[in-house]
């Protein structure tokens, strides 16, 4: 086993993952908003698990709502979208929580994705399946700051915000119903509308 490949086995363990690479349910609960939302595990989401869980560790960003919209921000940056529309509809969904919740941080992250790569590509995902990467030193290397370093233009503050529209846009069907659910379960078991709806301090932010 690689260094590379010991650290993402540490990655699931330590966050409950399971041991091995697709130990995963057929649901899977997805933070939109202040929701967690059932969704189902597609093959689009397995197919790109483990170059997400490596951008996990490439970048430093957690695993909580705002480290997802954080990854998320990224990779849209990074050319996510380019390489497939479900893997980009998904990183929207994560970025709505994020940007709702810590703005700057979500911009911070698109900005450093504008001069990154990431492992998406055939080729990419060929160099990994191969074990060009033998440490993830050597894969922050390949992936961070790989770009030309240059201010932030005009087309992509254009396109973050399109992101960020987007985002907005398909986080409302999906937390509404959420919500509504969540309160006629609490209300039918006794608890009040009022109570169901005050927020709760959260510990998973980050």
């Amino acid at each position: 086993m690689t260094e590379l490949e010991a650290e993402l086995s540490q990655f699931y363990e330590r966050h409950g993952f399971g041991p091995t690479l697709g130990a995963r349910p057929r649901f899977v609960g997805v933070y939109t908003g202040c929701a967690l939302v059932p969704m189902p595990n597609i093959e689009t989401r397995r197919h790109f698990l483990k170059q997400h869980d490596l951008h996990h560790l490439t970048t430093g960003y957690s695993v909580g709502r705002i480290g997802e919209g954080e990854v998320s921000a990224w990779e849209l940056a990074s050319g996510s979208m380019r390489v497939s529309p479900v893997l980009g509809l998904m990183n929207l969904i994560a970025l709505s929580t994020g940007w709702f919740v810590d703005r700057k941080r979500m911009w911070k992250a698109y900005c450093r994705g504008l001069e990154s790569k990431n492992l998406y590509s055939d080729s990419m995902r060929k160099r990994l399946a191969d074990g060009e990467w033998q440490s993830m030193d050597e894969l922050r290397s390949e992936l961070l700051d790989s770009r030309q370093s240059a201010a932030v233009g005009l087309y992509d503050r254009f396109r973050y915000a399109m992101y960020v529209a987007m985002s907005i846009l398909v986080h409302a069907p999906l937390v509404l119903p959420a919500i509504i659910a969540r309160v006629t379960t609490d209300v039918r078991s006794g608890k009040g509308v009022i109570a169901s709806l005050k927020p709760v301090k959260r510990v998973d932010l980050f």
